[in-house]
């Protein structure tokens, strides 16, 4: 087939990638001629283990292109997707004036029959309005369909290729017959169903995934009450069919670019309704609570007295084996602490350049490696759990801090690896690893 993907942010230029990879011929389209510049010269403007050489494969295959023409693009191919950011407003609202502009330009550019499908993630309602807003600019037949996203940033290739389920939402028989050919190739569990369903699937999904990772925090934090382990917690809640593994790693909470802004907007969807949805509210406020908690511990270990430490941070992506800082635990947490008189050496594989821009946070000094982060510092907080960090010698690490002392916001390390250390450590919801800021067990009487 021919598709032309508008917006190459992650979740276009994954998905347009990935079905070149399939066989159909791919034009991804940008407004920003930079990002192009940067794709046609064989570059990725992002992070995703594998996906340069992937796109390298269809480009020279000749299944995939890139362009800055919008017009020229949605002319060749049958099926548009449009993948364009809906970031948050200040309310918490997605912005829908990007995917209003791109629906506008392709209304415009259309010679012909058409399959508009809308990737991005939109408030319930949004294709049936964008469908509107379409037809006041252009006498050409389409069909609207929706087509959401469940890709994770670090495993999107995989996830993209070999999805759990995919959904069509769609009013038209034969453009969801359309999107079940294309779709086929990838799993057979795919669900048709109506446009304002599968608008609720996506937020719906992913406001349960940020609910059960608030949910074990909040576990995590009793266990570090009582003296139970979190870990063993959750693997025996795990095996139970209903509940299930997934998403019950207890840290220091989400972030990224698709769990903060779709609960909130699934927050304010329900308030349009007149809804108060306070269990996802519950889930929101936990989770911003829970990155506090590397505060919490440092000072308790210093006795309140921050200012003037030399703090080491490690890992500024919200998550591992990808770039995106977008409201990275790493952000708040590091602006606290320069906000309170600490200095901070601050060290992340590949997400530096995209925190820097993003965040500008005076006073931090900026470090190549990790163990230069950790030269002379009075603490190291661990705050992503890159695959490098759990490698680290940890006898090396306690000679080239200041002082022995660990903040694991992952819980990346084990009990077997600290022995033979000094460090003054802190996991989260394990109390018996955790040596020199351990929790009063209460004495439980019933």
């Amino acid at each position: 087939m021919n598709i032309t993907v508008i917006g190459t942010g992650y979740v276009g230029l994954v998905s347009g990638i990935c079905y070149a990879e399939l066989g159909n011929k791919v034009i991804c389209v940008d407004k920003d001629p930079r990002k192009i510049e940067i794709l046609n010269a064989g570059g990725i403007p992002i992070y995703e283990p594998g996906l340069k050489e992937l796109a390298a494969a269809n480009r020279e295959a000749g299944m995939l292109t890139f362009t800055t023409d919008l017009q020229d693009a949605v002319r060749q191919s049958e099926i548009i997707i449009l993948a364009v950011g809906t970031p948050p407003l200040p309310n918490g609202e997605a912005n829908l004036s990007y995917i209003n502009q791109a629906a506008i330009e392709i209304a415009e550019a259309m010679n012909g029959y058409k399959i508009i499908a809308v990737k991005s993630t939109v408030p319930v309602g949004t294709n049936e309005r964008l469908a509107q807003l379409i037809s006041a600019h252009t006498s050409e037949r389409f069909d609207s369909i929706s087509l959401p996203e469940f890709l994770r940033e670090g495993s999107a290739i995989q996830d993209t290729l070999h999805p759990d389920r995919i959904i069509i939402g769609a009013n038209s028989r034969s453009a969801a017959d359309v999107m079940t050919l294309l779709h086929i190739p990838l799993t057979e569990q795919i669900v048709v169903t109506d446009i304002r369903s599968a608008e609720m699937i996506k937020y719906a999904s992913n406001a349960f995934l940020a609910t059960k990772i608030s949910f074990i925090n909040e576990i995590a934090n009793i266990c570090e009450k009582v003296g139970a382990d979190v870990t063993k917690v959750a693997e025996g809640m795990g095996y139970d069919k209903r509940i299930g593994p997934s998403f019950l790693k207890a840290g220091i909470g989400y972030g990224g670019s698709c769990f903060p802004k779709d609960t909130s907007a699934l927050i304010q969807i329900a308030g349009h309704v007149d809804y108060e949805f306070k269990l996802l509210r519950s889930v929101v406020e936990v989770n911003q609570g829970q990155r506090f908690n590397v505060i919490r511990k440092l000072e308790n270990i210093f006795h309140g007295q921050l200012h003037g430490k030399t703090i080491a941070v490690w890992g500024l992506s919200f998550k591992p084996n990808t770039d995106d800082v977008r409201d990275s635990p790493a952000a708040e947490i590091i602006q606290h602490l320069v906000d309170n008189g600490v200095k901070v050496k601050a060290y992340d594989p590949v997400a530096t350049d995209n925190f820097r821009a993003i965040y500008e946070i005076n006073g931090v000094e900026w470090c190549s490696e990790a163990m230069e982060a950790a030269e002379g510092a009075d603490a190291l907080c661990l705050l992503t759990e890159w695959e490098e960090f759990s490698r680290v010698d940890l006898g090396r690490l306690q000679q080239v801090l200041k002082s022995p002392i660990l903040i694991d916001g992952r819980n990346v390390f084990e009990e077997e690896h600290l022995l033979g250390t000094e460090f003054i450590y802190y996991s989260v919801g394990r109390p018996s690893l955790n040596q020199g800021v351990k929790e009063q067990m209460p004495v439980l009487q019933f």
